[in-house]
């Protein structure tokens, strides 16, 4: 397997899942002060998370909680955001312009602040109230918050069965996958590692990864042009332009929305030759409930594209951390 550790895996995933209760004792602070709403706040890859972290409480939850792109708001505001408010971010570096200069406004609102942020000593830990710092699993960690939430709202009664499961079997799953996965990740570079265009299609707590694999992997990362389509907006624009010969990978999950995602699966037959199904139920997940398993989808699709990604970058030789004009030109 190329580029595959793991322990490294486990020992990522596990560490992040020990965050839990650092994580808990910082909500249980922020609820017992009577927030009203929860922003998630992010930019590129960081929106995506925010997307699938709205997604992710849409299914269960009455609170307030709507996710919201970091540049948008620099420029335009948020009457929702108020000192009420519970905004959570995340950042590698730390130091996104659009990010640093959205917290610095939402601060003057006396928002509370929550950061994941993997370089603890960064321009964002210095404007949050409450900085986590633990590099890699985003997901997961915004998982970890909204689940908190909604359990201290009573909203997710088995939380304590739920997060014993996955203390005791997720990491490993989830390396399982990876294995499972390698040799069709393989075989899908080697068929597409030069697509002139590539839909993804996803939905629901998919739908933030999809949008985010396509840009921020395949054309920030791979330089290949992709586009990424939700699955309910599919019919309405998108089908028209599919041909023999297009290459669509479309995501089906096990969240409430899987039937958004298998309904273009079972279309494209009809007009393409050239599509692939990736479907969390072609994976076993030992030790993870059946009621459990669309929570966890997401992160079997990342183990998966994390796959694609190794040999897509070993095939067109092009190292992924390489950016021709991100971070290196005034923009």
């Amino acid at each position: 397997m190329r580029k595959f550790n793991e322990e490294k895996e486990l020992s990522s995933m596990n560490g992040a899942l020990h965050l839990r209760s650092q994580i808990n004792e910082i909500i249980d602070k922020i609820h017992a002060n009577n927030y009203q709403n929860i922003c998630w706040l992010g930019i590129g890859g960081t929106y995506a998370s925010a997307m699938q972290a709205v997604a992710h409480m849409k299914e269960k939850s009455a609170l307030e909680t709507f996710v919201q792109n970091a540049a948008e708001y620099v420029v335009t505001g948020n009457k929702r955001i108020t000192k009420q408010t519970l905004i959570i971010i995340s950042s590698v570096t730390g130091s996104t312009q659009e990010m640093v200069e959205a917290v610095k406004r939402a601060a003057t609102t006396g928002a509370t602040i929550l950061a994941f942020l993997d370089i603890a000593d960064s321009p964002l830990s210095k404007l949050a109230n409450y900085v986590v710092s633990y590099p890699e699993n985003e997901q997961l960690k915004f998982f970890m918050v909204a689940d908190r939430l909604m359990y201290l709202a009573g909203e997710f009664a088995d939380y304590d069965n739920f997060y014993q499961e996955m203390d005791q079997n997720f990491a490993q799953a989830i390396v399982e996958v990876a294995k499972k996965a390698d040799s069709f990740a393989k075989e899908f570079a080697a068929k597409h590692h030069e697509d002139s265009m590539h839909y993804f299609v996803g939905a629901g707590n998919q739908w933030g990864a999809t949008y985010s694999y396509a840009m921020c992997y395949w054309e920030e990362q791979h330089w290949l042009r992709s586009k990424s389509i939700e699955a309910a907006e599919f019919f309405h624009g998108t089908l028209e332009v599919i041909d023999r010969d297009t290459p669509v990978t479309v995501y089906v999950g096990e969240d409430m929305q899987r039937s958004l995602s298998e309904r273009v699966a079972k279309f494209l037959p009809q007009i393409c030759g050239n599509y692939t199904i990736i479907d969390t139920k072609d994976y076993d997940l030992l030790g993870i409930s059946l009621q459990y398993r669309g929570l966890i989808s997401p992160f079997v699709f990342h183990e998966i594209n994390n796959r694609i990604d190794a040999y897509v970058e070993h095939i067109n030789r092009h190292p992924m951390d390489i950016r021709r004009y991100y971070r290196q030109l005034k923009y």
